[in-house]
């Protein structure tokens, strides 16, 4: 009788010990590649940055989805000729609460900077309305990286990055 009892509290103790690691398995399996119908529904053809409304690139929109209406996702900004030029490349929108280097980043609206460091880049998020910033994080070269994009959002089951033209760096959905 008390071995089964052993067996059995064993045998309970290993389940309990991966059931995180499933369950974070299913949780980053259930995101995927937003297409583009549903990037449209996210992402404005005008964004709103600061008092402005910069025109967007929609060809370079890139994203994911749960599947239940709630996106991570970007696009190129046109800042020719608006105060932001220089400053701003890219719009961001996340409804989830993100992990991004460091920093944590609230469910919300974003503009993404980007400068060039001695081997990547210093990307910079601010808040859209306000121009505050909120994270900085460095992206490099990744041998995850095969193609040049001008911003993409992979899958956390995919890669779990981020990427600028030939550069990367990590991000976690927070819930």
């Amino acid at each position: 009788m008390k071995k089964k009892l052993l067996s059995l509290m064993a045998f309970c103790a290993v389940l309990f010990c991966f059931l995180p690691v499933s369950q974070g398995l299913a949780f980053a399996a259930s995101w995927r590649a937003a297409n583009e119908s549903e990037l449209r529904t996210v992402l404005p053809a005008r964004a709103p940055v600061l008092q402005e409304r910069i025109e967007t690139e929609m060809r370079t929109a890139s994203g994911i989805t749960d599947g239940n209406g709630r996106f991570v996702a970007g696009i190129v900004l046109i800042t020719a000729g608006y105060s932001a030029d220089g400053k701003y490349s890219h719009y961001f929108v996340s409804q989830v609460p993100l992990k991004i280097g460091g920093s944590s980043l609230k469910a919300g609206e974003y503009v993404i900077g980007w400068q060039h460091i001695e081997d990547g880049l210093s990307v910079k998020f601010y808040e859209s309305s306000t121009g505050k910033e909120v994270a900085t994080v460095e992206a490099r070269l990744s041998p995850q990286v095969t193609r040049v994009e001008s911003f993409r959002v992979w899958p956390p089951s995919e890669r779990g990055i981020m990427q600028i033209g030939r550069f990367s760096f990590p991000y976690q959905i927070v819930e």
